[in-house]
């Protein structure tokens, strides 16, 4: 989900992927039945596996077999960070599945170089055009589009309103010192402050990646990229900056052992009021209320804080959307399936049942939810955009950004030597 986010890599985990076996790549390849029905299978992986939105897509992709009586989708649903191991393995493999959810950026850029992922900009290009603009951004490579999204958001702040009030805290916080005030005013109070999974890493890289974008600026991150070099004085900040939250104590107990959507992990904990806050993507409300009660009308969002003397702007918006990707080769009911994703009826269900922003502009009447409206509000006002660091960059450089924050939240890596591992595993890439 980036979106849900949804390690959110998890590549060190290829040589126990490895062991797999074939059994769940059955259908990879658009087996046809051999039958004289000739019916086509299509293998749908996605990672949407927290409520509505698994039945709300199960249903979909029903629909979709009513009206193309020829045709059988087999879904594949895995939690994100399984997802991306398994994945992880099958690019390595050489074989992806029909269809494939991506977040785009480097991630995919990779398996495109491979020369694993269909080429849609002509197939698609009649009803793809119509869709927002920024969300298309992540999937296009070399001026080709090769995925296709059904969900654009950011990452902010999720809190709630009656412990802010609880603690003294009137209004949401627009600057790092206000933040880390804000903290201090909740701890003070009795209140956890902040919920982490520390055990997915993923979720405190964004932790990193904001105050990165608001210190050294959202241009610097692409030159880091590009120059090969994370050393600047923007970044060690950034860290420096992170390392003063985690001095406050602010995560719950237990928080390097938790997960992001388990019972007890990080969403939960927010949905059933024992932690103020939340630093996660637009599905939050949705896997709140799945893996805990839901805050309802308590929960409000805003956007990460400026850092004072920073070269970044609250208005520079760090996240992604959701896309769906096609193995070179797939069969034209993969491409039908994507245009039915696609589709304004299809984008309605969407927005109204899973909470995902919409991406068909004719789409966007369906938007009820205030907090929602309030991150697409975010959206459409930013001066600039961050895709998620471990997908926009090379896949061992993301993973690296993941492993070494998660080691500096833990105490083990200072904020210069974030950088210089960050560096050194970028020019290995080379």
């Amino acid at each position: 989900m980036g979106d849900p986010a949804l390690s959110r890599r998890g590549f060190l985990a290829v040589s126990a992927a490895a062991g797999l076996g074939m059994t769940a790549l059955s259908g990879c390849g658009g087996d046809s039945d051999g039958g004289s029905s000739g019916t086509t299978t299509i293998e749908w992986w996605n990672i949407s596996t927290t409520q509505p939105t698994k039945d709300v897509w199960a249903g979909l992709a029903k629909k979709f077999e009513a009206q193309n009586p020829k045709v059988k989708i087999k879904i594949v649903q895995l939690e994100n960070d399984a997802y991306k191991s398994k994945m992880t393995a099958l690019t390595a493999s050489g074989k992806l599945p029909d269809i494939f959810h991506t977040w785009g950026g480097g991630v995919l850029k990779q398996q495109v170089d491979a020369g694993l992922v269909e080429d849609l900009t002509d197939s698609t290009k009649a009803w793809a055009d119509g869709l927002l603009p920024v969300a298309k951004q992540p999937y296009l490579i070399d001026d080709k589009t090769y995925g296709i999204p059904f969900d654009i958001g950011m990452i902010g702040f999720w809190y709630n309103k009656a412990l802010f009030k609880q603690a003294g805290v009137s209004a949401p916080p627009t600057t790092w010192s206000g933040f880390l005030d804000a903290v201090r005013r909740l701890k003070s109070a009795g209140v956890t402050p902040l919920a982490l999974a520390g055990k997915e890493k993923w979720p405190g890289m964004y932790y990193w990646a904001y105050l990165a974008m608001r210190t050294a600026g959202v241009d610097a991150l692409r030159k880091a990229a590009d120059d090969k070099d994370f050393t600047g004085a923007g970044f060690v900040q950034a860290g420096g900056h992170l390392k003063e939250l985690v001095d406050l104590q602010p995560f719950q107990k237990g928080f390097l052992g938790a997960a992001y959507s388990t019972p007890t992990g990080q969403a939960a904990t927010v949905g059933n009021g024992k932690a103020a806050m939340e630093l996660m993507g637009q599905w939050a409300p949705v896997v709140e209320a799945d893996a805990g009660k839901g805050l309802g009308a308590d929960l409000g969002f805003f956007p990460f804080p400026a850092v004072e003397g920073g070269q970044g702007s609250i208005t520079e918006v760090f996240g992604g959307g959701g896309g769906h990707a096609l193995r070179k080769g797939a069969p034209q009911a993969a491409v039908d399936f994507l245009k039915f994703f696609a589709s304004q009826a299809t984008d309605q269900e969407l927005v109204k049942k899973t909470g995902v922003l919409p991406v068909v502009p004719a789409a966007e009447s369906s938007l009820t939810d205030p907090n929602l409206t309030a991150v697409q509000a975010q959206l459409k006002a930013a001066t600039g955009f961050q895709l998620y660091l471990d997908q926009a960059y090379a896949p061992a450089v993301g993973q690296e950004i993941n492993d070494s924050v998660a080691a500096l939240i833990a105490g083990s890596k200072s904020p210069e030597q974030v950088t210089q591992s960050v560096t050194k595993t970028a020019k290995e890439e080379q």
